[in-house]
């Protein structure tokens, strides 16, 4: 038996993908979230953060509670492209939308839950922890609203993020870092024609190196991708700049250094052979976190799931999250599921009556 209002619920959720968010756009569902909050009773600062960063605003909000303990609930904002004029269905209790957008669970799910279980929790007047709240911007491609959230106003020593994919009771308590390679190599034109040998082809250098190279699945823990190729500009070239983008992420520190320092040597190596210049920047997107399944908080989590009968399980994942953040923050952060599925493509969907599992588990896990 649910403690929660459905037909709210998914009011609510269809409410807020609806309005337009995608990363660096998030003034209007900022400001409706804010004043919503405000609304169900709490106490909300609007955190500012750089113009370049989105002409919306981080949200701290806080519900003072009478039972012990405090937590503070995160989800972020924003959604990637194409995530305008968003048109959901629900056929079968499954939402998703008309199919030319993605839905927007990611993660309007998780606001969507937050609040309805606050809701309520106040409508039936129960004691309850004391809430914070964290909404922030621009988490899609590089987590920046929360390396921008001010943690001065946070109280709490723990967090939830609801953030992630999977059956309902999945707790992410692993999660890997990951570090960001530029890479630019700069060969010399030539006339392919009348003399190509006099000059140097950087998509040559990239090859060698590429082919050389430890990509994909690395390990159990750790991947590695390039994923951006930038050059040339005609066939009767030697082509003679390239720029390459590639990543690599383990939940191992040490693995993950061995891997970055892998691909930069190889590919300078490759430059060295053919006489090429090459310029390499290194930077680190987030850093890994590892909870131990047996921390206090993780039991607190499974017992609130267990109490609704769902099955917890602790878990790892391969991306990062505003969790990765609030970690390296000193924010004790686990990522829980909400369902969604398909995240980042148009065939992202929702299971209402996952959602409404989620949203079961906040209220038991605020009034406990």
């Amino acid at each position: 038996m649910t403690n929660i209002n459905q037909e709210r619920l998914i009011e609510h959720f269809i409410e807020l993908i609806k309005i337009n968010s995608e990363s660096q756009n998030e003034k209007a569902i900022a400001e409706t979230l804010a004043e919503q909050l405000g609304g169900i009773g709490f106490d909300v600062t609007k955190l500012p953060v750089p113009e370049n960063i989105s002409n919306g605003f981080n949200i701290y909000a806080t519900l003072p509670g009478s039972l012990e303990g405090s937590i503070v609930l995160s989800c972020h904002m924003d959604t990637v492209a194409p995530g305008n004029y968003i048109e959901p269905i629900i056929i079968d209790g499954i939402i998703s939308s008309k199919g030319d957008t993605i839905l927007g669970g990611d993660d309007k799910s998780g606001i969507a839950a937050i609040m309805e279980a606050v809701r309520c929790i106040k409508a039936n007047g129960l004691a309850h922890k004391t809430i914070e709240i964290a909404f922030t911007v621009y988490e899609e491609g590089g987590l920046h609203g929360s390396k921008h959230f001010d943690m001065s106003f946070v109280k709490s020593t723990e967090a939830i993020v609801l953030d992630s994919g999977g059956a309902i009771g999945t707790i992410i308590t692993t999660a890997p870092g990951q570090q960001n390679l530029k890479i630019n190599i700069t060969g010399k034109p030539a006339h392919a024609g009348l003399a190509p040998e006099t000059g140097i082809n950087a998509l040559t250098v990239a090859a060698d190196a590429i082919g050389q190279m430890k990509l994909s699945r690395i390990d159990a823990e750790t991947t590695a991708n390039i994923g951006v190729v930038q050059g040339g500009q005609a066939t009767n070239v030697v082509m003679p700049t390239l720029y390459i983008e590639a990543e690599a992420r383990s939940l191992n520190d040490v693995k993950l250094a061995n891997q970055v320092e892998h691909m930069i040597t190889t590919f300078e190596a490759a430059a060295e052979k053919y006489g090429a210049q090459i310029d390499v920047v290194s930077t680190r997107a987030y850093n890994a976190y590892n909870i131990d399944d047996n921390d206090v908080f993780i039991d607190d989590i499974k017992a609130a799931f267990s109490a609704n009968g769902v099955e917890p399980k602790t878990n790892s994942t391969g991306g990062g999250s505003d969790a990765n953040i609030f970690n390296e923050k000193g924010l004790k952060t686990v990522n829980l599921s909400t369902g969604m599925a398909k995240v980042h493509t148009t065939e992202e969907y929702i299971a209402v009556a996952d959602m409404v599992s989620i949203t079961d588990f906040m209220y038991t896990y605020l009034t406990r």
